[in-house]
């Protein structure tokens, strides 16, 4: 049984007094007990801490910083906006609410980093390198990431497309062409975004290569894909943690770069002379030296 909640509505019956009151608690309020901790989720409940203790021990659990991490992982697909942004409230004051939320960008890091997989990662980077056409899609909170990912992978192949759309007919009518030969890299976070979901489950039926970049297994995101790849992405409050999936992106243009030596040096040479032609950037002078050319009032 994969939830949390299901798990203790199915043991409910057998509870005893004191057991029920916690169960009925975090089922009723699972976005608040996830982050107390078993003392306090005892006295919102009335019972002890052992009490607690045992209760997450009884449902299967090694102790109660496991089951309150499962608890955590499973509120990442349920919870609503309106109830991540409650989230905040367990912040005393800004300075605290600054360094908790980079230290958990950190143990972001540090996760992905342990788990990462090195076989799917060189899997990854020969099917994109053997690409016909290349699709890239990220919607919503993910769109950032596409956004990056694209911006690169242009600078790397000459045939890369970015499905970036929020309107479904829209979604559709940019990999209705994919096919065979081709590699879709679909890239979303709890919560999942449906059409992303949809257009890898088409592409996968169309015989494209399908590559996830999500945050774990066994969920919609990997159903359809070739190649998983995963980057631990915690729930701050309304903002999804996005700093490992980043890093794990900017890592595998990286890897591909080294393959494409030549065509990126092709590519930078002929945009070098456009950027300077049409001063895409700053030349690097101080303001004092740019007003004495006249360049800026």
């Amino acid at each position: 049984m994969n939830s949390v909640i299901e798990l203790i509505n199915s043991r409910l019956p057998e509870m005893s007094k004191g057991q029920k009151a916690i169960a009925n608690y975090i089922i009723n309020s699972y976005d608040k007990a996830a982050y107390m901790t078993a003392a306090k989720l005892g006295e919102e409940t009335g019972v002890s801490e052992s009490t607690v203790v045992r209760f997450t021990s009884e449902l299967g659990f090694e102790g109660y910083p496991h089951f309150q991490a499962a608890l955590k992982e499973e509120l990442k697909s349920k919870l609503t906006s309106v109830q991540r942004l409650n989230y905040t409230e367990r912040f005393e004051n800004d300075e605290t609410a600054v360094r908790d939320i980079m230290k958990g960008d950190m143990e972001n890091l540090k996760e992905t980093i342990a788990s990462l997989d090195d076989e799917a990662m060189s899997a990854a980077v020969n099917a994109i390198l053997n690409a016909r056409k290349i699709y890239i899609m990220g919607l919503r909170s993910s769109a950032p990431l596409s956004s990056f990912m694209h911006f690169y992978m242009t600078l790397l192949f000459d045939d890369v497309i970015h499905i970036h759309s929020n309107s479904t007919n829209e979604v559709f009518e940019q990999i209705m062409p994919i096919t065979t030969g081709d590699v879709i890299i679909g890239i979303s976070f709890p919560r999942y975004s449906q059409r992303t979901i949809n257009s890898m489950e088409y592409a996968k039926k169309k015989g494209a290569t399908v590559i996830a970049i999500t945050d774990k297994d066994n969920t919609k995101m990997t159903a359809s894909a070739d190649i998983k790849l995963f980057a631990k992405s915690s729930m701050a409050a309304f903002v999804d943690s996005l700093a490992a999936p980043l890093s794990l992106i900017n890592a595998l243009l990286v890897t591909l770069g080294m393959h494409r030596r030549d065509h990126i040096r092709s590519s930078f040479e002929s945009l070098e002379l456009l950027w300077s032609q049409y001063k895409v950037y700053d030349g690097g002078r101080d303001i004092t030296d740019r007003k004495k050319d006249g360049e800026e009032d």
